[in-house]
């Protein structure tokens, strides 16, 4: 029905006969029946009134003068604006082929003179029914073709937005990892000063190994966008679990001292030392975890990891051996408890929601709040869950399990135990360019190569790079992609066309601090060789080259360290600052005793000094038994002796 109908309005309907009486009769009982009526007495003024007032349904009449009712209804439905109103033929005419031409020139229905009241009525309402189904039906498809648009609109607002979170993310890689590539770069440089004592030598190390985690966790918040997309899968290899907790040990204590805080690392003795899961995810997880817990913990706090296996009997003392393993797959429970500010009840179940903040972290100021909302995904991915204990003022607890398999050592990549010093005698001199906008990159480039042998120059764009190339001809090209003037693959691109023409192929291996595989299609069909990505390990570039030119070193051995079978968190040696924080709070009788224990070099004696303290100072307790344990009683004498003056 139109808009101009009333709620009693069951329809408007023109009537069109040249019989008065017709018209009276019909008018009537149409008009009693709810419908509103309009009457006309030929062609051109039904003509004029269909125009004019729209009515949703005509009754036409055949034979009339001037103009029939085939003539008319020809008419009309040639006209856009009436083409669409339903007419039906109402005559006395009763011969089929008066019925098809009325069919033929538009006509929807036919009744034939004299009529039954009923059968009009019946055949208008059937009419009117058809044209609102009809109504309805071309609104809907209005609306769903509406919606089509709506839905590509969003789309391509959604592609927009993804290809600008993509740029951003590559943008981001680059200047973050651009910046660590020369602070590792550096620390490997600064490692082979032989002037260098074993004490920076160690903190040199820990610097390193502190970036490295650094670069990993920027790479896992980079890809926030692909855990949430389900393309990052489960990345299984065999590892050592006890030195990946020596590592986040060492890594988390200098930050513990600075609080003064305990940090204690409990394993059951029946948790494998080699398993097989995703390590970097487990790394993560716990990273996660432990910094949490030390940035919401008060000084003077504690702080515990502890790992179990969870769903098996613990065997006797007996039948544990320090690197037992599962017969097959296993559960290990992870937990990081803390005495901090803890968590309002309220905000449990938010906790694991991507970028949301308890009060406390929003005090603190500090982090994104991506890092429960990582771990939690991560853990899904390692075949377990996590949860949360928490109360205010009381500390929290985080317990995660994931699903392990028994590690294969001989899959383990063992790392090179030795360096590259120089180049064997009777090889080419090799010219190596070092290509990269940055001059930190460039220089890192120089001082790793250069005093191995090589001769090296540098170009801090594409531009110079392909100029540097036709008068130098350089054996080999390390090139950043991400440069101005020119980038890196339009230099690789002009170069290989040039040697086509005239020259022979020069090996060019791409830098890129970019973390999508994509890239590594880009970057090979440009024309390089090979790529590594930023921040890189020198080994890396001196294998690469060995590779491609057949380069032979001169290395340094060193020390075979192996795999030891005990956990090194039990008897690691803790730096002094360790030892001085936690005896400068013991009764001054008390170190003085253990110092003259170990100044008579009376092991007995000290094992006994150092039990009376397991309860109430454990964690010094513990550090003091793993020095009795390697027989460093003069180590003890030395750090008792220091505290006392």
């Amino acid at each position: 029905m139109t808009s101009n109908q009333t709620e009693e309005n069951k329809g408007n309907i023109l009537i069109v006969d040249d019989t008065p009486e017709n018209l009276q009769v019909l008018s009537a009982t149409l008009s009693d029946r709810g419908y509103k009526v309009r009457g006309v007495i030929n062609g051109k003024m039904a003509i004029r009134a269909a125009r004019s007032g729209s009515p949703d349904l005509i009754l036409l009449d055949i034979k009339m003068p001037e103009m029939d009712g085939y003539e008319v209804c020809t008419q009309l439905k040639a006209d856009p604006k009436t083409s669409e109103i339903p007419v039906i033929f109402i005559s006395a005419l009763d011969e089929v082929l008066d019925k098809v031409t009325a069919f033929q020139v538009g006509g929807v229905d036919y009744i034939t003179k004299p009529f039954h009241v009923a059968e009009v009525l019946a055949r208008i309402e059937h009419q009117l029914t058809i044209q609102r189904l009809k109504k309805q039906l071309i609104d809907r498809n209005t609306e769903l073709q509406q919606e089509i648009i709506e839905r590509k609109k969003a789309e391509e607002a959604a592609a927009a937005a993804s290809l600008a979170k993509s740029q951003f993310v590559a943008n981001m890689s680059h200047e973050l990892r651009t910046p660590l590539n020369a602070i590792l770069g550096f620390t490997q440089v600064m490692s082979r000063d032989s002037l260098l004592g074993s004490e920076n030598l160690e903190n040199l190390r820990i610097i390193n190994r502190s970036g490295q985690h650094l670069l990993e966790l920027i790479n896992d918040v980079l890809d926030l966008s692909k855990i949430e997309a389900g393309i990052i899968g489960l990345d299984e290899r065999s590892f050592d679990l006890y030195q990946l907790l020596d590592t986040l040990e060492e890594m988390f204590q200098i930050k513990a001292e600075t609080k003064s805080l305990q940090l204690k690392f409990s394993v059951q003795a029946d948790v494998p030392q080699y398993i097989k899961t995703d390590e970097k995810k487990l790394r993560v997880c716990l990273i996660n975890l432990l910094g949490n817990a030390i940035k919401f913990t008060l000084d003077g706090g504690s702080i515990w990891l502890r790992a179990s296996l969870e769903g098996k009997d613990r065997p006797a003392e007996s039948e544990i051996c320090c690197n037992s393993t599962p017969t097959d797959e296993s559960v290990i429970l992870f937990e990081v408890e803390d005495t901090g500010v803890g968590i309002a009840a309220a905000e449990i179940d938010k906790l694991f929601d991507a970028f949301v903040q308890t009060e406390a972290g929003k005090q603190a100021a500090d982090g994104t709040g991506l890092g429960l909302t990582i771990t939690k995904k991560y853990v899904q991915i390692m075949g377990g869950d996590i949860g949360v204990e928490s109360a205010l003022g009381k500390g929290s607890s985080f317990k995660f399990k994931i699903r392990v398999f028994p590690g294969i050592v001989s899959e383990m990549t063992v790392a090179m135990l030795q360096r590259a010093i120089g180049l064997e005698a009777d090889q080419p001199v090799y010219r190596i360019l070092a290509v990269d906008d940055n001059q930190e990159n460039r220089l890192l480039l120089v001082k790793m190569l250069q005093p191995i042998g090589f001769e090296v120059r540098e170009a801090e764009n594409g531009l110079q790079a392909v100029e540097l190339w036709e008068s130098w001809q350089p054996d080999l090209i390390w090139l950043d992609t991400r440069m101005p003037v020119m980038d890196g693959l339009e230099a690789v691109r002009q170069i290989r066309a040039k040697e086509k023409e005239t020259q022979p192929r020069t090996v060019i291996i791409a830098l890129t601090a970019s973390t999508f595989e994509e890239r590594k299609g880009e970057i090979i069909a440009a024309g390089c060789d090979d790529f590594v990505r930023k921040p890189f390990q020198e080994q890396t570039l001196f294998d690469k080259m060995a590779c491609y030119l057949g380069v032979r070193y001169i290395y340094e051995d060193f020390p075979q360290q192996g795999t030891a079978p005990l956990r090194h968190y039990f008897i690691s040696e803790k730096p002094d600052s360790f030892f001085k924080l936690l005896l400068a709070q013991m009764p001054r009788n008390w170190v003085q005793e253990l110092y003259e224990a170990a100044n008579n070099v009376n092991e007995e004696l000290a094992i006994q000094i150092v039990d009376r303290i397991s309860e109430s100072h454990p964690i010094l307790a513990d550090a003091l038994k793993d020095l009795l344990v390697d027989y460093r009683l003069d180590r003890i004498m030395d750090l008792t002796q220091s505290s006392l003056n």
